[in-house]
C-alpha cells in the first residue's frame, strides 16, 4: 500500500471536526503556495500584460469599476 493510500484510509476515519481542521490546513498551504507563485510571476514580469490590458481598456473607456 502506498503512503497516499495509507493517508487516504486514515483521513476517511477522521471525525468531522478533525477533517475540517485538516482541510483548512491544506487550503492554507495551497493558498500560500499560490501567493508565492503569483509574487514570483509578478517579479519576473509575467503579469505585466494585465496592467497593459487594463490601461488599454481605461484609455478606450471600457474599463468597468468593481
Amino acid at each position: 500500500m502506498s503512503k497516499i493510500d495509507e493517508l487516504k484510509a486514515e483521513i476517511e476515519e477522521l471525525p468531522k471536526k478533525e477533517l475540517a481542521k485538516l482541510f483548512r490546513w491544506l487550503s492554507e498551504m495551497d493558498w500560500e503556495e499560490w501567493d508565492k507563485e503569483i509574487e514570483a510571476d509578478s517579479r519576473a514580469g509575467k503579469l505585466d500584460f494585465l496592467a497593459r490590458e487594463a490601461r488599454g481598456e481605461k484609455a478606450k473607456g471600457t474599463l468597468k469599476s468593481l
